[in-house]
Formats: structure tokens, C-alpha cells, sequence
């Protein structure tokens, strides 16, 4: 059945085992482990390091093993979100070569998932993107196929605010993009970690992908999203979306958990599915961080056999 999970992300100040022992105590069955490089965070959510890659020696894989064991946690997949088309030549080198140590990695923690983002020229249209995204992609996803990974691609825009106007940071937002994507890297190995706030602000039908896309859901992300009406009335869909939209708890917000639900389990998606906390309302201290996880759980559990 399901496993419910969440993204460690939102608890960047506790180490993989006080993680593992939350998520165990409240419930949840497993977690999306962030796999950052060991750095400063340039943004929200990022730089989150539970497990280091680079240091990922038989005697830390053990005790990461053990881990799972002790506290009845698995990991639903390592994650790892940056930019590998950016502009920026350095950063987007930085990152393939940090991803694919991530791909490298997972076999060894007897995993067969990482998440992540395609990434993207936010200067350019998609078209002009193209030809580099193809480069960039082919031999990631050939190393992917080659370790028996399956590389579940977030659905993000990664476009909120000015400094990612006017294209957004990431590519993959839309039904169009992921079959064109799928047909051009031509991998069973590439799908979607699919996350259905992000159709809710672009105004699009978020259930829709879940049959559509039935064979390529990899991976789930549980994040609700409200769409301020007023707002939105007031500086339009042209505006920075952060104007106008607000990322929510599970629950609290437009997407109707029920219906996403009826038709991830009709459709025979039997994977993890991993709340992921952006609600600055819960954001205050490492408590109330852990209390929208409790909640999160708490909601979406009546959801899931």
C-alpha cells in the first residue's frame, strides 16, 4: 500500500537518526532524505544535508542500515533539488556532478529512487533550452539506468519571485514538457516525484496527471496550496506568483486530498508519498515545525489504507 513519509528538509537542525526517531514516533513510515552538498543554503529548503554522500563509507552505510531497522523507517528516496542547466556554467557543473553522486550513492543504501529537478535557463524559452537540457540529461539518465535508479523528476517551476523571472528554474511544470522529456531521453528510468500544488497555481487540472501518467509516478510529494483570490485580482497571473499564492499544509488549502487520493490508489500507484512542509504559518521553531508534521500526518492517514 502506500507509504506515507515526508521530506527532511524541514528539519535541517536534526541529525538522520533524531529525524528517523521523530518520523518513527509519529507514524509515518518513511522519508525522503535530503543530500545536499555540506554547504550554506542560497534558498529556502536547500542545503539540507542528512546524508553526505561524499562520506558515505561501509561504516556509515551500516549505521544508516541499522537506522532503518531500529526505528521501522525506510527511505522512500535521496533528494536533491538544484539547478543543472543554470546559467551560471560553474553552478550548473556543481550540480550534474553532485547528482550524479546521489545516483551513485542510492544502490549503495539499497535504495532505487532519487528526486531532484531538470533544471533550467530561466533567461531562455524551453526550446532554447532544449538542445543543452538533451547534453545535460542523456548521460545522467544513462548512469541512472546503468545503477537501477528511477529519477523522479519534481514538477516545480521554481518561479516565485523576481530572481527566477521570467522562465523559472525548472523545466518539467507541465504534461507537454514531461512527454516531450519522455520521449527525447527515452528511459524507463526518468518520471515524475509529483507534486499536485504546483498544477493548483498554474491553473491546472491536478489530477489529471495521475492517470495520465499513471506509469511514471515514481515518487508523491504532499503539499496543499491557496490561491488568494484577492490578490491575485489585484496584480494578475502575470505577477510574481508569490504575490498571489501561499504553500499550505495538507488540508488547509485548495487541492481535495480525497479525489487525489481515490485516484492515486485507483490507478494502482503503490509507492511512498512524502509531505512536504513550505507553510511559513508552522515555521516559527523546530516545535511547530514538527507539530505540522504531526498534523500533516494526522489528516492524511484517514486517506490511506
Amino acid at each position: 500500500m502506500i507509504q506515507l513519509g515526508f521530506a527532511t528538509a524541514i528539519l535541517p537542525e536534526l541529525s538522520l537518526t533524531e529525524v528517523m526517531e521523530f518520523a518513527g514516533e509519529t507514524g509515518y513510515q518513511c522519508i525522503e532524505v535530503m543530500c545536499w552538498p555540506v554547504s550554506q543554503a542560497e534558498r529556502r529548503y536547500a542545503g539540507v544535508t542528512h546524508i553526505d554522500v561524499t562520506k558515505l563509507d561501509a561504516a556509515e552505510i551500516e549505521r544508516i542500515g541499522s537506522l532503518v531497522q531500529r526505528t521501522g523507517v525506510s527511505i522512500s528516496a535521496l533528494g536533491y533539488y538544484p539547478n543543472c542547466l543554470s546559467p551560471n556554467p560553474d553552478e550548473a557543473a556543481a550540480s550534474v556532478a553532485h547528482l550524479q553522486r546521489v545516483i551513485a550513492a542510492a544502490p549503495h543504501l539499497g535504495l532505487k529512487k532519487v528526486n531532484t529537478f531538470i533544471g533550467r535557463d530561466y533567461t531562455r524559452s524551453v526550446d532554447d533550452n532544449w538542445p543543452r537540457l538533451l547534453e545535460t540529461w542523456r548521460p545522467i539518465v544513462a548512469q541512472a539506468q546503468q545503477v537501477g535508479v528511477q529519477i523522479g523528476i519534481e514538477n516545480c517551476p521554481m518561479l516565485f519571485s523576481k530572481d527566477e523571472w521570467p522562465g523559472g528554474k525548472n523545466i518539467a511544470i507541465s504534461p507537454a514538457i514531461w512527454r516531450r522529456l519522455f520521449d527525447d531521453l527515452a528511459s524507463d528510468h526518468l518520471g515524475l516525484n509529483y507534486d499536485p500544488s504546483h498544477m493548483v497555481w498554474q491553473h491546472m487540472d491536478y489530477l489529471a496527471p495521475l492517470r495520465d501518467f499513471a506509469d511514471r509516478l515514481f515518487h508523491i510529494h504532499l503539499k496543499d496550496v491557496r490561491i488568494d483570490t484577492e490578490k491575485l485580482n489585484q496584480v494578475g497571473i502575470l505577477a510574481h506568483p508569490a504575490q498571489y499564492h501561499t504553500p499550505k499544509l495538507p488540508g488547509l488549502g485548495d487541492i481535495n486530498w480525497g479525489k487525489f487520493f481515490s485516484i492515486l490508489l485507483d490507478v494502482g500507484y503503490r509507492g511512498p508519498a512524502c509531505v512536504e512542509v513550505e507553510d511559513r504559518a508552522y515555521e516559527k521553531s523546530i516545535d511547530t515545525r514538527k507539530d505540522s508534521l504531526r498534523q500533516s500526518y494526522r489528516y492524511l492517514k484517514s486517506f490511506i489504507p
